[in-house]
């Protein structure tokens, strides 16, 4: 995890990335914490990072828990289904 020295958050309050609640000042530590990911050269590495270790909650590669959530899932459902049209050949 070479990138994580690179990234944008190095020195920022781990606090802001993992907000407790889904209302009123967690959403605008999200906020905050996206704006800090939308500098960051590293947001690529900490996404794939975060998708693939299974990251479930906090602000990973500027997205939240629910849009990594819907991002797997999609990822999913395309490889289902590419699956299933190959095994139909």
């Amino acid at each position: 995890m070479e990138w994580l020295r690179r990234a944008a958050c190095v020195g920022e309050d781990p606090e802001l990335f993992f907000p407790v609640g889904t209302s009123g000042p967690a959403l605008r530590d999200v906020d905050a914490a996206k704006r800090v990911c939308a500098r960051c050269e590293v947001i690529t590495e900490c996404l794939t990072f975060a998708l693939n270790s299974g990251q479930t909650s906090g602000v990973w590669g500027g997205t939240c828990e629910e849009e990594r959530s819907d991002m797997l899932r999609t990822s999913r459902e395309t490889a289902d289904g590419n699956a299933s049209r190959s095994s139909a050949r």
